[in-house]
């Protein structure tokens, strides 16, 4: 049987959803704009200078970014491309591969972090108070770990 939404858990829903996508949208818009890349690139260059000697097996950071493993590897060839990222084979997986995030991308990563946080707290931060900001983290963190199971 359908659990359908009340009328306050309709419009809860669609709060959320409404400001997940557009935080989201605006991102990836200003990202774009500021720095030339997509919040997807903007991610998979965090990860990887958040990592061990800035390196990563491609199914390790598709995990860590959430995405399938094609999507991240057209998104690797896009950033190689750029010379921002360099792929190289595993020694112990023939079919293995790493990503490391060369000097060029970690570069850019420095230059685009400004003002992503700042667009990052504008939308997100500086509208809630400090109870909000709680809450916020709490309820974020009991979704994720429900959606980890």
């Amino acid at each position: 049987m359908t659990r359908w939404l009340d009328e306050e858990e309709q419009v809860t829903w669609r709060a959320f959803y409404g400001a997940a996508t557009l935080l989201i949208d605006r991102l990836d818009r200003e990202l774009q704009h500021d720095a030339g890349m997509p919040h997807a690139y903007y991610e998979i260059l965090v990860v990887l200078s958040e990592s061990p000697e800035r390196s990563l097996r491609m199914s390790e950071l598709a995990l860590q970014t959430r995405s399938s493993r094609s999507r991240l590897s057209h998104a690797v060839s896009k950033l190689e491309a750029r010379g921002w990222v360099k792929r190289r084979d595993c020694d112990d997986d023939k079919r293995g591969q790493f990503a490391d995030l060369t000097e060029q991308g970690f570069a850019a990563l420095e230059a685009a972090a400004p003002g992503h946080v700042e667009t990052v707290r504008t939308h997100l931060f500086d509208p809630l108070t400090p109870e909000q900001l709680d809450q916020l983290r709490q309820i974020s963190q009991a979704i994720t770990e429900t959606l980890k199971k």
